[in-house]
């Protein structure tokens, strides 16, 4: 970790960087942003809304809440804005004996949200910038809204009203992750995390299962890497360093996202033994690519180590408002520690992304994801495919939900039906936006008779717009 001298330069020379970002932000031309405009306009107002319409019939062993969170900026300003930096709104429904008991949407109260409301900041110490919108996740019995780069957590009450950010109770060092990873065999929670300040390091960071920190392992990199997710086996952690990485000339320019496209950064997969030290990391080369997401990673018992994910040629190379190049598909990558080589093949070369196992299976060997579609061609706000996929990799099929035209959905989670019932048998939920209509539904599927028509659909009289991840948190009776 860094030294407290060192920390305390870096942050004197963040500072002054950022005020000249801020300065030339103001001079930049501006254009509309796709990422402020139709289906990505932002919500202007919070809402509660009860007894929420219903058509089909929720499954009644659902009890909890499904959460999303995404950007939704107060004061939108299209000068240097990035999808990846507005402001965090929380978007929650609760399901309880068969209805749909209430909706709300709330933002994360950061400094600039609470000045631009006029209400009261959330409490609780910061940790570089304390924008909070990327993912919602249940670690210990809490509910956590996560971003990476810097800022820490924010932990959220049921009802979404209480905030406070909170490093895990004083546990937690440095910043944290979007994308922790729950280990079902042991209870812990891993994350790569990186900083946005400290370019020649990243983090190993453990959850215990009692939600404090127990490991933060610096690991020594170059260039500072955007490594928005890793990867679970039960033997490593899997370290996606490929070549997007901090880019001193956007933060300058006055760019929001300092991030870009870096044909000099050399990509490669790092295999972390998971108690190892940093010198213990196996690295193997891996062609120039990015990936957002993997699905789940396992050991194979010849030793090597099998990766699913979604992979693109490249990322930020343009300097776009968001994501600027197409998918090229759910990819496995099989890593081979002997002899630190990465073999890649195509499992289906459609757009997608946002893949999601049944997370009971995290760190195992496993037969399905789900994915959401991604246009077959790019499109400036990133969205607009009408489907979903299931891909079962002991068969090879692949099979498709679409929702209809003018219906768009977000990323979905996998919920079982029960705690020991068959992997992949249970519901599927997620977001779905009615553009024509300016309406959302929280649509679920059987995901066992996924071409079939949805179990159930919540209806929202208002459009969500687009956002990040979102997860299903089940609750005990109130």
């Amino acid at each position: 970790m860094a030294n407290a001298i060192e920390t305390l330069i870096r942050s004197t020379v963040a500072k002054g960087v950022e005020s000249l970002g801020a300065f030339n932000r103001k001079r930049m031309d501006v254009d509309d942003s796709p990422f402020l405009t139709g289906i990505h306009a932002p919500m202007k107002e919070e809402a509660e809304i009860t007894d929420l319409p219903v058509t089909g019939t929720i499954p009644p062993e659902l009890d909890g809440r499904y959460l999303r969170i995404g950007p939704n900026p107060t004061d939108p300003d299209p000068a240097g804005y990035h999808w990846f930096t507005g402001d965090g709104m929380v978007h929650g429904l609760r399901l309880r004996d068969g209805k749909a008991l209430w909706y709300r949407n709330r933002w994360i109260r950061s400094e600039a949200v609470a000045k631009a409301r006029g209400v009261e900041t959330a409490p609780g110490p910061r940790h570089n910038f304390d924008t909070v919108n990327t993912n919602i996740v249940g670690i210990a019995g809490r509910t956590w809204a996560l971003v990476e780069a810097g800022s820490y957590p924010v932990e959220l009450s049921d009802d979404l009203d209480g905030q406070r950010f909170n490093p895990f109770d004083g546990t937690l060092d440095g910043s944290f992750a979007a994308h922790p990873h729950y280990d079902p065999l042991t209870g812990e929670n891993h994350a790569i995390c990186y900083d946005a300040r400290i370019q020649n390091e990243i983090r190993h960071v453990v959850i215990d299962p009692s939600g404090r920190v127990v490991r933060e392992l610096s690991i020594p990199v170059k260039h500072g890497p955007m490594i928005h997710d890793c990867a679970l086996t039960q033997r490593y952690v899997i370290v996606l360093d490929l070549p997007v990485t901090f880019s001193m000339k956007a933060l300058i320019a006055g760019h929001s996202f300092p991030y870009r496209w870096n044909p000099d950064h050399h990509g490669r997969v790092g295999l972390l033994p998971r108690n190892g030290a940093a010198e213990d990391i196996v690295w193997c080369d891996v062609d120039p690519c990015y990936a957002f997401h993997p699905a789940n990673a396992y050991d194979r018992e010849d030793g090597k180590v099998v990766l699913d994910l979604c992979v693109y040629d490249s990322m930020f190379n343009e300097g776009a408002q968001g994501p600027d190049t197409l998918s090229r598909g759910l990819e496995r990558w099989v890593i081979d520690p002997a002899d630190r080589s990465v073999a890649a093949t195509t499992i289906d070369a459609s757009p997608q992304e946002f893949p999601r196992p049944d997370e009971r299976r995290c760190g195992q060997q496993h037969r399905y994801v789900f994915a959401m579609a991604l246009p077959e061609e790019r499109k400036d706000e990133f969205l607009g495919a009408t489907g979903l996929y299931r891909h079962d990799l002991e068969t090879g099929e692949r099979q498709v939900h679409d929702f209809g035209a003018g219906r768009y959905p977000g990323e979905f989670v996998f919920v079982p039906r029960s705690g020991d019932s068959a992997e992949g048998d249970g519901w599927l939920m997620g977001l779905v936006i009615d553009l024509a209509r300016e309406r959302t539904d929280l649509v679920i599927l059987d995901a066992m008779a996924f071409e079939g028509a949805p179990v159930a659909a919540v209806h929202l009289p208002h459009r969500v717009p687009p956002g990040f991840h979102g997860n299903w948190i089940p609750s005990s009776r109130d």
